[in-house]
């Protein structure tokens, strides 16, 4: 079935000018905010005559000069009275046409990001950093009041040597437990913690040599590189190899949402567009899961046996419940029971620690993981949109999204690792 779209046909010159600008850079800006189902061409054309006499054109015996021009922009008929009058206004010297087309299929591009847009565009400039011999006690505060989970490390001319991650405080400086939780514990508990990294220097435990990116590079180029070397932030150097910002996936994502279409707008206004990146491409269907019965402890043990963050609770018939993190558990229990914190305060297998901690091993196996579970979750399908998918995670801070069918059984979960390899390589 023929897709009703309009072509809009404007004719200019090289010397017409909107705002102070060439027509066609004004035009295409214009287009390039509205993130319609919109495609646009310029065209330069070798001979032209205007309403006054004047003639354009290449031969050399003619004085070349103002060559015209023709723009093109291909839209859905159901955008052309919000562009119209716009453009309009626009056109100071020329024709604005317009003619019906028919559109057979309408397929978009896979890139989330510009091919244009530059690290140094979406880039966190002026950020955090510290000095070799900072204490990691002030590297982790630091840390804990930032949005951030790495922080670089420079020299005296503000050049990076390396970079201190939440897994370098983790394993390296053997911090206990991850910034997350930390931030959920009582003010002595982690008084405890930051003066126990006191007497360590950024330096003793800092990543090196540093992988970064230029600020004038491609920002698709810095994606591949994060995603090559499973990193989740970059140090972004100026001219000069100083220190410029910092770009990480929630900068990356937060550009995506400004610059990709709104697709949803697209499906309200009926406008079919093929091609599209959904959910259904990037999920994972092998998160472990636990019925509502299981206990906490058997919920501790499959988090520590697989070095995972969460899990998801479904029914027998694969109905979404909701989902226990590592945070959940010590929010649930450390107010009532202090023995919980030792599970979470070593690097030492929570199993492990658990046989030595009879009491509380005892309470976890008569609480369920039904008790314990974040119900008020985000929820979306599989047709939803990545560019749907992009705006949850940033306006709700979110890392992962559980996936759903109609009925609400579990499909599968979605995180911004698997967004970043889909979009970008």
């Amino acid at each position: 079935m023929p897709l009703k779209y309009s072509v809009i046909e404007i004719y200019s010159n090289e010397e017409a000018r909107c705002r102070e600008k060439p027509l066609p850079e004004a035009v295409l800006e214009y287009f390039r905010g509205l993130k319609i189902a919109s495609r646009c061409i310029v065209m330069r054309g070798i001979e032209g005559g205007y309403e006054n006499g004047e003639v354009a054109t290449q031969n050399i015996l003619v004085l070349s000069f103002n060559m015209p021009l023709k723009i093109e922009i291909v839209l859905p008929s159901a955008e052309l009275d919000r562009v119209l009058p716009t453009l309009e206004e626009m056109v100071c010297e020329g024709i604005v046409a317009v003619r019906e087309i028919e559109v057979r299929s309408h397929q978009a591009r896979k890139r989330l990001l510009p091919r244009q847009i530059k690290v140094k565009d979406l880039m966190t400039a002026s950020p955090s950093k510290v000095s070799p011999s900072t204490s990691l006690s002030e590297v982790a505060r630091l840390l804990l009041s930032s949005i951030f989970n790495g922080v670089p490390v420079v020299d005296g001319e503000d050049r990076p040597i390396g970079i201190i991650t939440q897994e370098d405080l983790i394993y390296r400086a053997k911090m206990p437990m991850r910034l997350g939780l930390l931030a959920e514990s009582d003010r002595e508990r982690v008084d405890t913690v930051l003066d126990s990294l006191q007497s360590i220097k950024a330096e003793e435990i800092m990543t090196r040599p540093v992988v970064f990116v230029e600020e004038d590079e491609f920002a698709t180029k810095a994606v591949n590189l994060m995603i090559e070397k499973r990193l989740k932030r970059l140090p972004v150097l100026d001219k000069r190899g100083k220190l410029a910002g910092m770009l990480s996936r929630v900068d990356i994502f937060s550009a995506i949402m400004k610059e990709s279409p709104d697709w949803k707008a697209f499906q309200k206004k009926q406008i079919r567009v093929g091609n599209l990146r959904l959910v259904s491409d990037i999920m994972r269907r092998d998160t472990n899961s636990v019925s509502p019965e299981t206990s906490v402890e058997d919920v501790i043990r499959i988090i520590d046996s697989d070095d995972i963050q969460r899990v998801v609770v479904l029914e027998k018939d694969g109905t979404f419940l909701g989902l226990i993190s590592d945070r959940d558990l010590l929010v649930a229990f450390s107010d009532h029971h202090t023995g919980i914190w030792d599970y979470f305060v070593s690097i030492v297998p929570f199993t492990e620690r658990g046989r030595r901690q009879k009491e509380i091993r005892e309470h976890l196996r008569k609480k369920t993981a039904a008790e314990v579970m974040k119900t008020d979750l985000i929820t979306v399908s599989e047709d939803t949109t990545l560019g749907e998918a992009i705006k949850l995670m940033t306006e709700k801070a979110l890392k992962r999204i559980p996936v759903v069918d109609p009925d609400g059984k579990f499909r599968g979960m979605i995180s911004r690792d698997e967004i970043l390899r889909i979009g970008f390589v």
